[in-house]
């Protein structure tokens, strides 16, 4: 039990395997280009201004495996450094196109300025390595790192096929060791997709908890007592912290939630929709698609305040202000929270557990990471309550408090349950990614101790078909994103057929004992993941 009430704040940090071998930026890549400059690399200034001012900040992060590998990849890395350099070369042409507009020049200067220290920071303070720097926290105790499975996989489809889930969390604690040098005591389940087979499945693998949605805790047989406040535990020993559906909405409901704020910065609307082409040669992809340049003038506005030009202070200040408000609302939830276990003369502390997407916070949030530093400033001066990583507050409670529990099927996606990856328009590829898994079992099952150019493709034909079962592709494919991300959907179709092809063209290739090394070698270097990868992992054990 601690003397305060906690709060325990959950990023999970991913994107889709974006790695292109391509001459000019790709919309694929500046996603993830997006993704280090607006989200990580803010994320780790914010963590060295907190540790200067000693803030006794503590958080958890699940950092993907493919994020890891994407971060780790030189080819990529040389291409951000490029597309940093054209944002800065882009910022000196704004910087005289907008001089008579005092609103306008002043925000170019503000992106200009932060793309030229974002460049510093990554190349020289980091070392361009993100994932060392974040493991120099965890190291410092400040933050708790996470594993997840290899390729985002939405391990509750792939119950029957347990090679599958083995190969999933066997290849990322691999992943995990070799970017962090620990073993996870955590592992983030792609949202929060649980099922109870899992709890075995994770113990086994000598994981102490995950974190699952609210739903799960509601219908868990028998109920949590005390809500999302405290956590349950599986008959395997498995500890489930459980998501705090307030502390989720505040971020990230589309409707509800403080980003949608008319101050903020407006994320849908960046300067290469509104100029020339030749303005922005170098933010246009081959088809011609114009893609981010990170120059974004306007606010989201609404039927009161109509848009205007994107003021970074005003926003940062109203920023501050919701942090203020979210720590009150917490601090008010976990009073109640506890004066219910005094009650039941429960003497465990309830936690609130905060779990959010990284990506949302300062990519889609531009103001994410102002508010979340603001939340650790304001919390440290609440008596009532303090910062904890997942392991620190499991650690801190009597194990015998922890209600045994089973939750019920459930993630954090739409309505709760699987919608977000399966339907109408997704259900079709299922029946070949169970097939393919099977062959995969097969292979591994037939080929003991290959060695050369057989143990090559057995290695590949692994890595295509753990890509294949990100649940990635199938989330970007559902007729719910189509709409709003219909790049993405056409990218997310041709990921999952090609590796699944890659796959079939390997397994036949080793059935009929003709490997062409050509194909090998390409495929080998267009998808370069895992490169110490097993293919045994998919083996019946």
């Amino acid at each position: 039990m601690t003397d305060k009430n906690v709060i325990s704040i959950v990023l999970n940090a991913h994107i889709p395997f974006v790695r292109k071998d391509k001459i000019n930026f790709s919309f694929e890549e500046i996603q993830f280009f997006a993704a280090v400059s607006e989200t990580l690399l803010p994320l780790l200034e914010m963590f060295d201004r907190l540790e200067a001012d000693r803030i006794p900040f503590r958080m958890a992060m699940a950092v993907s495996p493919v994020l890891c590998h994407l971060l780790a990849d030189k080819s990529l890395i040389s291409h951000y450094i490029d597309y940093v350099d054209s944002q800065i070369a882009f910022g000196e042409t704004e910087l005289e196109r907008v001089k008579d507009d005092a609103a306008m020049r002043k925000l170019a200067e503000y992106y200009y300025d932060t793309a030229i220290e974002r460049r510093v920071n990554f190349t020289e303070r980091y070392d361009k390595n993100i994932p060392k720097v974040l493991s120099y926290y965890q190291k410092k105790g400040r933050l708790e790192l996470l594993a997840s499975p290899a390729t985002n996989c939405f391990l509750p489809f792939y119950l029957e096929h347990y090679e599958v889930i083995r190969a999933q969390i066997e290849t990322a604690l691999i992943s995990h060791k070799k970017f962090f040098g620990v073993k996870p005591d955590g592992f983030w389940l792609p949202d929060m997709g649980y099922h109870p087979k899992l709890s075995a499945y994770l113990r086994n693998y000598g994981i102490d908890y995950t974190i699952i949605d609210t739903l799960g805790a509601i219908l868990a047989e028998p109920r949590s007592k005390y809500g999302s406040f405290f956590p349950l535990k599986t008959k395997q020993g498995l500890h489930l912290l459980i998501k705090d559906f307030y502390a989720y909405r505040d971020i990230m409901d589309r409707e509800q939630g403080f980003p949608v704020e008319s101050l903020f910065r407006n994320f849908f609307h960046d300067a290469a929709d509104d100029l020339p082409l030749e303005n922005i040669r170098s933010f246009i992809e081959d088809d011609g698609t114009r893609l981010s340049t990170g120059y974004k003038y306007y606010t989201i506005g609404d039927s009161e305040r109509p848009r205007a030009v994107y003021n970074p202070e005003q926003a940062a200040e109203k920023a501050r202000n919701y942090a203020e408000q979210f720590i009150k609302g917490r601090a008010s939830a976990l009073s109640s929270a506890e004066a219910l276990m005094r009650e039941d003369l429960c003497e465990g502390t309830p936690v609130s557990l905060c779990a959010w997407d990284a990506d949302f916070l300062g990519r889609f949030w531009h103001e994410g990471i102002v508010f979340l530093e603001s939340v650790f400033r304001v919390g440290c001066r609440n008596d009532k309550i303090k910062f904890m990583t997942p392991s620190e507050y499991i650690d801190s409670q009597n194990e015998t408090l922890f209600q045994t529990s089973e939750p019920e099927f459930s993630s954090s996606g739409f309505n709760g349950y699987a919608e977000s990856w399966l339907d109408e328009s997704t259900g079709q590829f299922y029946r070949h990614l169970f097939h393919a898994s099977m062959r995969m079992a097969e292979l591994a099952e037939r080929f003991k101790n290959e060695t050369g150019i057989k143990e090559r493709a057995l290695k590949q034909a692994a890595r295509e078909m753990l890509l294949a079962l990100s649940s990635d592709w199938p989330r970007l494919i559902s007729t719910q994103n189509v709409k709003s991300l219909p790049k993405w959907r056409d990218y997310a179709m041709r990921e999952l057929e090609s590796h699944l092809k890659n796959f079939t063209t390997i397994y036949e290739a080793l059935g009929s004992s003709y490997l062409s090394t050509r194909f090998l070698t390409e495929t080998e270097r267009l998808n370069r993941i895992f490169p110490d990868i097993s293919y045994t992992v998919f083996r019946r054990k």
